[in-house]
């Protein structure tokens, strides 16, 4: 056992079975250490990706049968430092469709690097055989390398949110449904009962769930849609 803190690089990753595989070099030989990443583990919060520098401790492991990365801390990681400098002027990336732990990610083709991809109330996910196929997406939430996300390029939806899109683009107004109320909101179903948006309670007790009322689309994005009352 040794108290030093070595330096290395993440190769491999299961976040299924929660472990990561670390090259590091130890008297000018290259060596290979198992790290265990389950949450309960780390102190520092941090989803391990490919080419991650770590810092780690080499220990016994509890078993007493192998030596284990111990105490092990994210450090930088320099293929996703190239990724987002790129994404500052060319946001524009290839990647493979891939499902870890029923979750779905874009493994990048350069790098190796996993992004989650975040789907709207209303996306459609992509079926089973458009899984490992290659996609095109940019990189989103970039203030925050901890919460890196891709967003596809082709996405699809469901057909009541092309109905919101036009409702909202021709600036018609549509019947919604009151599903909840209370004193700061009214809650609405929309195009059935597939879109749900709310606008905030003036109306004071003169509306209640059931009710039908007539509203404007304000805002739609591809998670959150406003209304107003027409």
């Amino acid at each position: 056992m040794s108290n030093s803190i070595v330096t290395g690089i993440v190769s491999f990753v299961n976040h299924e079975k929660k472990y990561v595989l670390i090259e590091y070099e130890q008297n000018g030989r290259k060596k290979t250490v198992n790290g265990d990443i389950a949450e309960k583990q780390l102190k520092q919060k941090h989803r391990f990706q490919i080419g991650d520098t770590v810092s780690f401790k080499i220990r016994l492991s509890g078993r007493g049968d192998r030596m284990v990365a111990d105490e092990m801390h994210f450090l930088y990681n320099s293929g996703l430092d190239v990724l987002l400098n790129r994404a500052k002027t060319e946001n524009n990336f290839t990647g493979y469709l891939k499902i870890v732990a029923g979750r779905y990610f874009v493994k990048e083709t350069e790098t190796y690097l996993f992004f989650p991809v975040p789907f709207s109330p209303w996306q459609v996910k992509p079926s089973e055989a458009e899984l490992n196929e290659a996609v095109i997406f940019s990189l989103e939430n970039m203030e925050n390398k901890e919460k890196v996300a891709a967003s596809l390029f082709h996405k699809k939806f469901i057909p009541e949110y092309y109905s919101a899109v036009k409702a909202y683009k021709t600036k018609a107004a549509v019947e919604g449904e009151v599903y909840k109320v209370t004193p700061h909101g009214i809650y609405l179903f929309l195009f059935g009962k597939t879109i749900q948006a709310k606008f905030p309670n003036t109306l004071n007790s003169l509306i209640n769930p059931g009710d039908k009322i007539k509203v404007r689309i304000t805002y739609l994005g591809d998670s959150r849609i406003t209304v107003d009352q027409v």
